[in-house]
């Protein structure tokens, strides 16, 4: 009698045994943390909603959705190109998309580089095979205007990669603009890193001839991490679907992206959640008007600035080019950036942000972070944590001070 290939469950004995696990309510804090760092921020409940909501990716609501999120993201990016896309990843996801589509072997790519995100896609020019050469920036400034112009006539690069707001290290490439027009008029594609800038300060795609913007979902667009956006230009589009070598990245490829997100067709298995909860968290920005959204996080900001400068504590960057959307804020001698994200993590319940070996805190303005009620607790969580710690802070002059920041006495 032959025997079955199948044994009663009871009769099995796995060589990897079951692991016992807590569940999230015994892992996550009582208290939720606010989240005051350099990204994920808060979602507003409205996303938090739609990402709870799963339909067919490829059904009519789905389309509907996608259409909808092309035109609010055209709007938020102030494009008129039609070739807006969503990308299954975090905003570096959608930062290799621009990279892997527009270069290849061979390219020649210039990378203003002023930082950790900067470098980053010079590494992924480099990963795709184009010859990338990087204009080096000191810490805590901006390439000038004459620095780019020079290598930008010696590299002569087919495109040129720049991040708008370095969050890394907290610089504002307040140039932007400029470099752009700098790169077009040499015949350049130009690529930016929006990631942690868009809708929280003015980038205007078309007026200012960019031809790639990426930014991620969970910094200003106030979304869930994970599910990001992508615009290209005309001029990008057509170097994208006039390439002969194929995208090493399946993924990734832009023109295989075209049938979900423009054709109604199969791609992959769209984040079919994520691009709901994207969709809620651009109709609250379009609700807001990008007008009101800039206002709020710049008076935010500065207010956060004058509460931690009247304190004691000194802001990492100049002025001049100092980042809005993330706020860097030197930790005192003796101390390092763990020993603050720890303490006023653990005691306090607000998280901030170390940042890549430097020697600071960050703290986001960006999206739902820009609310008065959390700046009021982030400022006073963060002079009681450097109290308890034996650093000599005046708190109550840094309330004041973002009191007064927020009421427009600044």
């Amino acid at each position: 009698m032959p025997t079955s290939s199948f044994t009663s469950a009871s009769s099995v004995s796995s060589a990897v045994p079951c692991p016992v696990v807590e569940s999230l309510d015994a892992i996550l804090p009582e208290e939720p943390l606010l989240m005051m760092g350099a990204g994920p921020v808060p979602i507003p409940a409205a996303v938090a909603k739609a990402n709870a909501i799963v339909i067919n990716h490829l059904g009519g609501t789905m389309v509907k959705v996608i259409g909808q999120v092309k035109s609010m993201a055209r709007y938020v990016f102030q494009t008129n190109s039609k070739w807006v896309l969503g990308v299954a990843g975090p905003g570096s996801a959608a930062m290799e998309m621009a990279i892997s589509n527009l270069a290849w072997e061979g390219t020649r790519v210039l990378s203003i580089k002023n930082g950790f995100f900067s470098e980053r896609m010079a590494e992924m020019g480099r990963r795709v095979g184009a010859r990338v050469s990087t204009l080096d920036v000191a810490d805590r400034s901006v390439a000038s205007l004459e620095q780019v112009a020079e290598a930008i006539r010696r590299e002569r690069p087919e495109i040129v990669t720049v991040v708008q707001g370095e969050t890394s290290n907290t610089v504002w490439n307040y140039h932007l603009k400029e470099i752009a027009a700098l790169a077009k008029a040499a015949g350049a594609l130009v690529i930016v890193d929006a990631v942690c800038t868009l809708s929280t300060m003015p980038l205007e795609m078309d007026a200012w001839g960019i031809d790639a913007v990426i930014t991620g979902g969970q910094k200003g667009l106030s979304s869930i991490p994970g599910v990001s956006l992508i615009a290209f230009s005309d001029a990008a589009w057509e170097r994208v679907k006039g390439r002969t070598a194929p995208n090493a990245h399946w993924c990734l490829d832009a023109s295989l992206a075209e049938n979900f997100w423009h054709n109604a067709g199969y791609h992959y298995t769209a984040p079919v959640s994520g691009v709901l909860a994207l969709h809620e968290a651009l109709r609250l920005v379009c609700a807001e008007t990008l007008e009101k959204r800039f206002a709020r996080h710049l008076k935010c900001s500065l207010a956060l600035q004058d509460g931690v400068a009247a304190m004691g504590l000194r802001l990492y960057t100049p002025e001049a080019c100092r980042l809005n959307s993330v706020v860097g804020i030197e930790v005192p001698e003796g101390f390092s950036p763990a020993d603050v994200c720890s303490h006023i993590s653990r005691m306090h319940q607000v998280e901030i942000s170390g940042s890549f070996g430097l020697p600071i805190v960050r703290v986001g303005q960006m999206g739902e972070q820009c609310r008065e009620h959390n700046l009021f607790r982030t400022v006073h969580a963060l002079g009681r944590t450097m109290v308890e710690l034996g650093v000599k802070v005046d708190l109550p002059a840094g309330v004041a001070a973002l009191e007064r920041g927020l009421s427009g006495g600044r």
